[in-house]
């Protein structure tokens, strides 16, 4: 994380830790609860990198084929990739999209 990075950090986290104190809420506060709110989405979803076979099979349209190519085709670096290595039909991905991530794993 570079200065301006966490700068930025430590002023929104200074920021948001203030924001009852003002009369008037930051215009910027609702942007620090959007990011809050997507984080707690991505935890929501289901790791392509790390489900079983069973989880995937529970995504609509996963079945035993396409839940063992996606574990073959494992690391991936962005749910994306589903589709542009093939492993998935353009279909069958915009139906689980939103219901999956690919996370990293921790260095």
């Amino acid at each position: 994380m570079n200065r301006f990075s966490r700068f930025f950090l430590a002023f929104v986290l200074f920021a948001a830790a203030t924001a009852g104190s003002f009369h008037a809420q930051p215009a910027f506060a609702s942007s620090v609860g959007s990011i809050q709110a997507s984080t707690t989405a991505d935890a929501d979803k289901l790791d392509i990198n790390t489900a079983t076979a069973d989880q995937l099979k529970a995504l609509k349209g996963i079945g035993d084929a396409y839940s063992k190519r996606i574990i073959a085709g494992r690391p991936y670096t962005a749910k994306n990739q589903l589709t542009s290595r093939g492993i998935l039909p353009v279909a069958t991905y915009n139906a689980v999209k939103d219901q999956i991530i690919a996370k990293q794993p921790k260095k």
